[in-house]
């Protein structure tokens, strides 16, 4: 009923970029805002950016001024780019819809995840 499909994961050094993107599908649920988790080894699972299907966003301060969080409405794809990579930032990062069925929130869909390693 629900497809998260992320790519764009992989190993990079300090100080390099990446882009991952996130292509949401739906038979059933209206997808509303959509956005990146993380989850590094031995921590919880916390928030990266999110943003409204108005372009409306909301980023960690960890990340703020290095990553940058887009969509494309007509694709229900949602896309982080990420610019001067830190070793901390290595984590799995998740991909979250908003899923609404007649104007009603029914839960976030999480993505499978995809691996991002910066190495020092």
């Amino acid at each position: 009923q629900v497809q998260l499909v992320e790519s764009g994961g992989g190993l990079v050094a300090a100080g390099g970029s990446l882009r991952l993107s996130c292509a949401a599908s739906s038979s059933i649920f209206v997808i509303n805002a959509m956005g990146w988790y993380r989850q590094a080894p031995g921590k919880q699972r916390e928030l990266v950016a999110t943003i409204t299907t108005g372009g409306s966003t909301n980023y960690a301060d960890s990340v703020k001024g290095r990553f940058t969080i887009s969509r494309d409405n007509a694709k229900n794809t949602v896309y982080l780019q990420m610019n001067s990579l830190k070793p901390e930032d290595t984590a799995v990062y998740y991909c979250n819809a908003d899923l609404y069925l007649y104007s009603t929130f029914k839960g976030g869909y999480w993505g499978q995840g995809t691996q991002v390693t910066v190495s020092s």
